[in-house]
């Protein structure tokens, strides 16, 4: 290795998933950060289209895919080829090895044996270079093809056009992602074909491809971009990211760029697998959401809004879900990058002006996944941060509206059961599904809403939404020491099993979920009993085993299987709900225990490989930005709230570059040092901010963008009376 940040992050890690087991549910994306197309090698056809064990290359596909369980769109497959005409995704498909394929952020390179033909290629935001060197005096092809879905292609001198309208929902009709391409050597003809078949249309049909017969010669470069505007403005975009530079020029300068967004974190003390393992998981927080904005002539933002079907001036971005990604993703570019997260807010705020709500899930116009309405929480947390590059008033306009009006019956914007949550306090379990769930998920965004009124003065409206920020405490039952389902006379469900997944909760049991109030520990310590009543119940939920009930699910969701998998008791890391609850350890004042139980996951959980590179799925940046969080040492258990937990290191030394710009830091770095740290030394012994001893289980976010150092004595041994009293400052039964 050449010491290059680039060469540990593995795009591969987590890709080796199956529908009932996931190992993260990712794909080798080859991109720019936040990249407005991935491209990626495709091994097989459907959601999860490459392996790591295939052995037989299909060729690159362009992809918008944000998890497989959400779909693909706007995506299409290109192939070089040699000899024989063969057509179609199984047909064209050629024998790669491993040994002659480089997979990383920046590139993609193979030999294609059935061809002899050399396959690399490199991306930009909006645009991909390919550089193939074909054997000389052979026939020889490129082969472009819609995936699903109708598609259109035309040849016209040394240039492609086309469009594929392929998508898995989320626009209106009439969308399409069009390209425009350029190839430097000249074409001798060209040919339609769909379903292996040669096409004679001329307009639209389902996945027709194109191939283009090249002149014999060697090597051949196409330059390819991607819009949701126009061909006209695909090639706009063409001119403005690739047009007259080199194969070259195009992939060094993506390295440096994926270089220098690495280099933001650079750790020292580290295994050189866990150094595989830090970067391939920092990679993996800088590709989503994805850019959705491209550049008119002017060089001004415009873009395809996939909720009205308009085209718009200013940013967009797409392809998230907010249940997942609030709770780490969001909250590190508060701190690597400011400037982008105020960008993406703002074209979320975009999304709320065309679309009349915000999203719950973007892919890329709304979709219905999930409950509640947690991009409330990535403007609160952007906003209590001082990233406010945004249309505000119009960001607390929609968070309003999410926290006061029915959205629509789908559920793909709006909180299911809102009106009854107004008025009973809860969300009534035999009205609505995953009724307990909701009723917490409503009280922590209720708390975002109120943190943004109180920073604009709205006083009246700030305190409405706190009062209301604590109706979690209505779904608590104290005879069971659980938040349960509860109807709407006031009864909770005659029926509990604490292992049953489903009913009243969301992807879990009663001991996954119970714990979904992030903005108020103490009091959900008071409603189990006191702090200590608390510890002990945390202790019990990663000493059971890892029993469960399919519930209504009816079936073994991989989700279960997850958890069954792994010796962590009730903790199933591979979903998002238990996520913060190591941390309530060190907000009930024995961070012994959270340093402790942190260690182990980080430890056994994660891996830079393919096959068992996460404990369930990755869900875009969110699992890995866990991962780099509790590796440095802190962790924002309340996004909305400009904190972070502490926990402890798990390298000896760690340099965050703050980013500036709006919200961010004077350009000084960061340092945590662990003293001592080992394998063998999980425990703080002793924490100094900036050369004084401090006793604070929590960093504030400027003191971070500030600079500093942070450090900490570790050792063998929990040390950690002395915090017991250490009350964090957002708990708001206490304030």
């Amino acid at each position: 290795m050449t010491g290059k940040l680039i060469e540990y992050a593995n795009p591969e890690q987590g890709s080796d998933s199956e529908h009932d087991f996931s190992r993260g549910n990712t794909s080798p994306w080859i991109a720019a950060p936040f990249g407005m197309t991935h491209w990626a090698p495709q091994t097989e056809e459907g959601s999860r289209f490459y392996k790591s064990t295939a052995r037989q290359l299909q060729g690159i596909r362009a992809t918008h895919q944000p998890s497989p369980w959400i779909g693909d769109y706007g995506h299409f497959l290109i192939m070089p080829q040699t000899g024989t005409r063969a057509l179609g995704a199984g047909s064209q498909s050629s024998v790669f090895r491993r040994s002659d394929t480089t997979i990383q952020p920046h590139l993609f390179e193979t030999f294609l044996g059935r061809y002899q033909t050399r396959l690399a290629m490199t991306a930009t935001e909006r645009c991909a270079c390919f550089q193939f060197e074909f054997p000389l005096d052979t026939e020889r092809r490129l082969l472009i093809q819609g995936i699903d879905g109708a598609s259109w292609f035309r040849v016209d001198g040394q240039c492609i056009e086309g469009f594929t309208r392929g998508n898995s929902g989320g626009v209106p009709d009439g969308f399409a992602c069009y390209m425009y391409g350029e190839i430097d050597t000249p074409i001798e003809s060209s040919c339609l074909y769909t379903d292996g078949e040669l096409f004679s249309g001329d307009g639209e049909a389902d996945r027709v491809g194109v191939a283009i017969d090249l002149k014999v010669g060697g090597r051949a470069t196409l330059r390819l971009a991607t819009s949701f505007i126009s061909v006209a403005q695909a090639r706009r975009n063409l001119e403005h990211e690739v047009a007259g530079q080199s194969f070259e020029t195009l992939r060094d300068a993506n390295e440096a760029i994926w270089e220098e967004r690495l280099g933001r974190i650079e750790i020292e003390g580290a295994s050189e697998e866990q150094k595989q393992t830090f970067y391939s998981c920092l990679y993996r927080t800088q590709l989503f959401p994805r850019i959705w904005h491209e550049l008119d002539q002017s060089g001004n933002p415009i873009h395809y809004s996939p909720y009205d079907g308009e085209i718009h001036q200013g940013v967009l971005y797409a392809d998230n879900g907010f249940w997942d990604t609030h709770r780490t993703v969001y909250p590190l570019l508060s701190i690597l990058d400011p400037q982008r997260l105020s960008e993406m807010v703002e074209g979320w705020t975009n999304a709320a002006k065309e679309g009349g709500w915000f999203p719950k899930w973007s892919s890329p116009g709304y979709r219905a996944c999930m409950i509640g309405t947690h991009l409330d929480a990535v403007v609160a947390d952007a906003f209590v941060k001082g990233c406010r590059d945004f249309d505000v008033d119009a960001a607390y306009a929609a968070m309003v509206k999410d926290a006061t009006q029915v959205g629509n019956a789908e559920g793909s914007f709006g909180r299911a059961g809102i009106e009854a949550f107004d008025s009973l306090g809860y969300v009534p379990t035999d009205e609505f599904e995953h009724a307990a769930s909701r009723t917490m998920d409503h009280a922590y965004t209720d708390f975002c809403v109120a943190q943004v009124a109180s920073g604009l003065g709205k006083n009246q409206e700030a305190q409405r939404f706190y009062a209301r920020a604590l109706n979690y405490q209505n779904t608590f039952d104290s005879a069971t020491g659980f938040a349960r389902g509860r109807r709407r006379d006031g009864s909770f469900d005659a029926q509990f099993q604490e292992f049953e997944w489903g009913g009243a909760y969301i992807e879990g049991s009663a001991w996954q979920c119970t714990w979904a109030v992030p903005h108020d520990p103490e009091g959900l310590a008071q409603v189990m009993g006191g702090r200590q009543a608390m510890i002990a119940k945390l202790d019990q939920m990663l000493d059971l085993p890892p029993t469960f009930s399919v519930g209504n699910y009816g079936r073994e969701i991989h989700e279960m299987t997850e958890m069954a998998a792994i010796d962590f008791g009730q903790y199933a890391h591979s979903n998002q709900p238990v996520h913060h609850v190591l941390y309530l350890y060190s907000a009930m004042g024995r961070p012994a225990k959270t340093q402790d139980a942190v260690r182990r996951v980080l430890d056994e959980l994660y891996v830079p490989g393919p096959g068992e590179g996460f404990a369930g799925d990755e869900d875009n940046g969110e699992m890995s930005a866990w991962y780099v969080f509790s590796a440095l040492g802190f962790y924002p258990l309340c996004p909305g709230h400009p904190t972070y937990v502490l926990g402890a290191p798990l390298f000896g030394k760690a340099t965050v570059r703050p980013g500036t710009g709006s919200g961010g830091g004077a350009g000084e770095t960061f340092v945590i040092e662990a003293e001592g740290n080992g394998p063998d030394a999980p425990y703080t012994q002793q924490i100094q901010l900036n050369g004084v001893p401090s006793s604070k289980l929590y960093l504030h976010h400027d003191q971070i963008m500030q600079g500093g150092r942070l450090h900490f004595m570790m050792g063998d041994e929990a040390a950690e009376g002395k915090y017991e009293r250490a009350d964090l400052p957002f708990s708001l039964s206490t304030s």
